[in-house]
């Protein structure tokens, strides 16, 4: 249907499955990775993403800190980054945004939420 990548970082192994499941449903091809320094590597390979669904809390290397790493990248500088997460303080989205994130959902989420966003911001 789309034709579009999608990338989902998060160190919930089932969490990513749920938003992996309802990607593929609407058409999309999903790459996963279990923290930002996995994502990374990730964007480094030969796949094109063309849009990235990130949590914040995350081992090894935290969300909004790949935000701002994949802002540098050449290649995904104007990539959209879903930030979903349970962080809910405006002080939190604030920083997602100032970091370059495009939209911010917080956990719980209903998947058509999610695929609502995606299918807005991957055009």
């Amino acid at each position: 249907m789309s034709g579009k990548t999608i990338l989902v970082v998060d160190d919930s192994g089932s969490f990513r499955t749920v938003v992996k499941l309802a990607l593929q449903k609407a058409g999309y091809t999903v790459l996963e990775a279990a923290d930002g320094q996995a994502a990374l590597a990730v964007l480094n390979g030969a796949a094109k993403v063309h849009l990235i669904v990130c949590d914040v809390n995350m081992p090894i290397m935290d969300g909004l800190t790949f935000l701002k790493q994949v802002k540098t990248m050449a290649a995904y500088k104007f990539t959209p980054v879903i930030m979903l997460t349970t962080e809910s303080q405006e002080s939190k989205k604030a920083e997602g945004r100032a970091a370059g994130a495009k939209a911010w959902i917080t956990k719980p989420f209903q998947p058509s939420q999610l695929v609502d966003a995606v299918n807005k911001l991957c055009v």
